[in-house]
This record gives structure tokens, sequence and C-alpha cells, in this order.
């Protein structure tokens, strides 16, 4: 068994806690940022959009995150209601899901291709969840159940969110190999499948499915069917992108040509404004 007593807390001001979690999700977010201008540069897209982007994203992400956690957690919520102005709990689901409605607000204004600006941006998005696992691991957030494999953790700092001293799955280095294994698939194909927002749907089968099958081993409370928010969310959200993979896949290799929405050109010049 594997003891961890690294003290998730960095520094204490008063009342404000700087978490190694938090050190996690900033370079999470550079390296996401830093992967997408690569692929930007590579494809001729605009950079310039890539940042506004992620400008959107980033708002977006953080209060979906917050919300589908408040969701999930609706009891705890009305039981302690000074608990919902402090960001302590966020799901991931929430957070993809509120990145992806703030990402297709700009397109739509902006009049860009959802495709072609998802393709550009799944590579480093993975990469970036795996970074974001690290401080998971840290700070004993999304903590597995009791394990009595050779496998297991246990924490032992009081800072720690996991349950001190108790053997339990790493679920968090479960999430990171298996987004780190989903960014080598993405980076792999990012130059062969067509057409534009193949890699874009394959991220949402990928990351569902590790999500899926990891929650089996997490610590969480049914939300529905006995099943918990995320493979919820997983079984919603995989067969809907495989489904819009497959008939994109097939009407490409059907025509030969672009199908509806993808942008036939890969440079994008900045929009206004």
């Amino acid at each position: 068994m594997w003891n961890i007593d690294w003290n998730p807390v960095i520094l204490t001001l008063g009342t404000l806690e700087i978490r190694w979690y938090g050190v996690m999700i900033v370079l999470a977010v550079v390296a996401a940022i830093g992967v997408s201008l690569l692929e930007a540069r590579r494809t001729g897209y605009s950079q310039d959009v890539i940042w506004d982007v992620a400008l959107w994203a980033l708002i977006g992400g953080i209060v979906g995150a917050r919300l589908l956690h408040i969701i999930d957690q609706w009891n705890y919520y009305m039981m302690h209601p000074a608990e919902l102005l402090n960001f302590a709990g966020l799901a991931i689901w929430g957070a993809m899901l509120g990145a992806l409605i703030a990402i297709v607000i700009y397109v739509l204004v902006k009049k860009i291709s959802l495709w072609q600006l998802g393709d550009i941006a799944v590579p480093g998005g993975i990469l970036g969840q795996a970074i974001g696992r690290v401080g998971c691991l840290i700070n004993g957030c999304c903590y597995g159940d009791v394990c009595d494999l050779p496998i297991a953790v246990s924490y032992n700092n009081p800072n720690s969110y996991a349950p001190q001293g108790v053997p339990i799955y790493p679920t968090q280095l479960f999430h990171l190999i298996w987004n780190l294994i989903g960014f080598g698939i993405l980076w792999l194909l990012r130059k062969r499948l067509k057409p534009q927002g193949q890699l874009f749907m394959l991220y949402f089968v990928v990351f569902g499915v590790g999500d899926f099958v990891i929650h089996f081993f997490r610590e969480g409370e049914p939300f529905l069917f006995g099943l918990p928010q995320a493979q919820i969310m997983d079984i919603l959200m995989v067969p809907t992108a495989l489904i819009i993979f497959i008939v994109r896949a097939v009407r490409y290799k059907s025509t030969g040509q672009s199908v509806a929405g993808e942008q036939p050109n890969t440079s994008v010049k900045s929009p206004e404004g």
C-alpha cells in the first residue's frame, strides 16, 4: 500500500488556502492552451481565436463544473446554503459541458466551424485533464472505494479530503493514466481522421468510456438508476458522440466530400472585435 502524506496545502493566509490542486489546474490550463496553439499553427488556424475561445471555455467550464456539482449534492447544499458560494466542489462533466456551451455560443456569434475548432482543442484539453488529476491525487479528492489490493493508497495528511488511514483505490491515478492514453490516441489520429470534427467526437467517446469504468471504483452517491451522476452523463454522451462519429464517417466516405458544417479552408482569419 502506498501512503500519501504530502500536504495538499502549500500556504495558508488567514482563511485563504493555496493548494497544489489550484497550481495543477493552472498548469492544466496552460498545457491545454499551449497544445491548442501548436495545433492552430500546424493547421494554419488563427491563434487569436484560440486565445478568445480559451477565455470563454474557462469561464463556462468553471460555472458548469460548479453548477453540476451543486445539482449532484443538492441535499447537502440545501442544508448548508452558505457553501453555495465557495468553489470547493467541481464536477468534471460540468466543466466539459459548460466549456462546450461557451464554445458553441462563441462559434455561432463569430460564424466559424465548431468541428474544426473542436479538432484543434481536444488533444490539449485531455492532456490538461491529465495534469489536473495530479492535483486530485495530491488533494485527496475524487478518491476511490475501500481497496484490499496492493495498488491501494492511504492518505495520512489531515488537510487531505480523502478518508484518513483507509486503504482505497487510487482512482485519481486511474483517471490520469486513462487521460494520458486518450491524449496519445488523439495525438496520433489528429492528422488522419476525416472529415473535420471526427477527432472532436472521438474525444467524448474515449473520455467517457474510461470515466464510466473508473467510477465503479470511486466513492460516490447514486444519482439515478443506482449510478452516480458522472456515469449517467457518460451513458448519455458516449453513444451520442459515437453515433455522430459513425454517421459523419459514412456520409463522408459515400460522398467523398466534406459534410455539412466542415470548414473547407483551415486558414481562419481572426474574428473582428
